[in-house]
């Protein structure tokens, strides 16, 4: 049994969690303190069972008004895999135009996500 102790980031009340922790082979939380709402005790026990993250990258663009396009998943991705998922995203080159919201990589590493651009990129003419 162990205890950790986080800062909440899902809203802007920033509570101290603690966190009590079965410490077998795959950690359980036990207990939650200190939160002010359900959403945190939600958030702390997914941050010690099956961490998440939304990942931020960008993606080089030949013939394009600007060289990189910003990328992010549209949904997060188990923290164990984000290195897969940005060697996949390291692998990408576009070619201009790439609009906002276009599907830059599909399930990267497995995941149940997409890449998607989060910004405009111009033919150059």
């Amino acid at each position: 049994m162990s205890t950790r102790e986080f800062t909440c980031v899902v809203c802007p009340n920033g509570c101290t969690i603690v966190v009590d922790v079965d410490n077998d082979e795959t950690p359980v939380v036990t207990r939650v303190q200190g939160n002010v709402c359900r959403r945190g005790e939600a958030w702390a026990r997914q941050e010690v069972e099956n961490p998440m993250r939304t990942i931020a990258s960008s993606v080089p663009v030949n013939n394009g008004d600007f060289p990189l396009v910003s990328v992010r998943t549209n949904r997060p991705v188990p923290l164990a895999r984000i290195r897969e998922v940005m060697e996949e995203i390291r692998r990408v080159s576009l070619s201009a135009p790439v609009g906002i919201g276009d599907v830059i990589v599909s399930s990267p590493a497995g995941c149940d996500t997409e890449v998607v651009a989060t910004r405009r990129v111009r033919k150059i003419v």
